[in-house]
């Protein structure tokens, strides 16, 4: 252990002289990557310093007693050296998991899109539902939550919603999100009582920098139109909403969140950078054959994840089989204690690779 902390502090030395280089100041690029970097490896030294003084205090302790007469001395060395042992096994823990290599991703704002899938109108609903948990998550994480764009449904919730997370570590948190997520209630119109499932789709995209993904405009054709509210009718008379099509791969994208044009086509190439680059992170996912054997944060779209019960007043996480009775909190945004065990699940994957 100490010697893989050595080796980060050298890091951790190279970076302080990198950050203030001027051709890294001037590079946006290569400035932000470095600052990132250095955030990340500060909380291993933390830790690590933390590890160094408890091994020194067993030592000074091991030391009193093998030398000491004085037999108070040596009962409070003796507490020490306890102590001492108590801690290391879970600052080692600590470290272990500070020292798996992050994925670059992790950092990064996300772009999500809630679908409604099999259920009907009760289907919408439930994505409106997940909409409203992913916002009020986000409330207690202090991210900020935009609008990219909306489908509303004919009895409420939406057909489709697409949104931008930002803030710190959002990717990290959210990417557990990613998959079919199933709800099992009785529906207001049901008149036997008979319980209904129902599904959306939920993806999560990291957000892609503008120097994630090099975006050639003349391969992307603007369209113009017109806002629209549930059922197609129109919802302003200026030509505010923007259609952006990406030719050589055909992803379209729509923003009728604002009533600028000019904020709506930032909010859209947002979004097109974000799809394009996903393909990127597709590719490199599927080159990483550790990735894809990951039943945690796969990112497989088609994967039934979770499944909210309402008659049970239960959530089940099918990836880890954790079943939480507590269905009221977790739809109203208290989404943490899934995603520590599932964040734990995955570090636990990966260390088991790696020994």
């Amino acid at each position: 252990m100490l010697e893989k902390l050595k080796l980060v502090e050298n890091r951790f030395a190279e970076i302080n002289e990198l950050i203030i280089q001027p051709d890294i100041i001037s590079d946006q690029k290569k400035y932000i990557q470095i600052s990132k970097e250095y955030k990340e490896i500060k909380k291993i030294i933390e830790k690590g310093n933390e590890y160094k003084n408890i091994l020194a205090n067993k030592s000074e302790a091991q030391d009193i007693i093998s030398n000491e007469n004085d037999q108070e001395m040596i009962e409070m060395a003796e507490m020490q050296l306890e102590e001492a042992e108590n801690a290391i096994p879970k600052i080692e823990e600590d470290l272990k998991l500070l020292l798996i290599p992050k994925d670059p991703d992790d950092s990064k704002n996300v772009v999500v899109e809630i679908r409604a899938g099999t259920g009907g109108d009760e289907a919408s609903i439930f994505a409106g539902d997940l909409y409203r948990m992913y916002t009020k998550f986000s409330e207690t994480k202090k991210w900020s939550v935009n609008l990219v764009d909306v489908s509303e449904g004919t009895s409420g919730g939406y057909k489709e919603v697409i949104f931008e997370v930002n803030g710190e570590d959002v990717y990290g948190h959210l990417k557990f999100e990613a998959g079919v997520h199933r709800v099992q209630g009785v529906p207001q119109t049901e008149t036997q009582g008979r319980v209904h499932t129902s599904a959306a789709t939920v993806i999560v995209l990291p957000e892609a920098e503008e120097f994630d993904v090099e975006l050639d405009m003349q391969d992307v054709r603007i369209e113009r139109t017109t806002s629209t509210g549930p059922g197609g009718q129109s919802v302003n008379t200026t030509y505010s909403a923007i259609r952006l099509h990406h030719e050589p791969t055909g992803i379209t994208v729509s923003c009728q969140d604002q009533k600028s044009q000019h904020k709506n086509l930032d909010k859209a190439l947002k979004v097109l950078r974000t799809r394009l680059y996903e393909l990127e992170v597709e590719k490199r996912r599927q080159a990483d054959s550790l990735k894809r054997k990951s039943m945690v944060s796969s990112g497989d779209r088609s994967a039934k994840i979770r499944t909210y019960n309402y008659p049970q007043g239960r959530v089940t996480e099918h990836r880890i089989g954790l079943t939480l009775y507590d269905l009221t909190k977790i739809i109203n945004g208290d989404i943490q204690k899934i995603i520590d065990e599932l964040m734990l699940a995955e570090n636990s994957e990966i260390l088991k690779a790696n020994n």
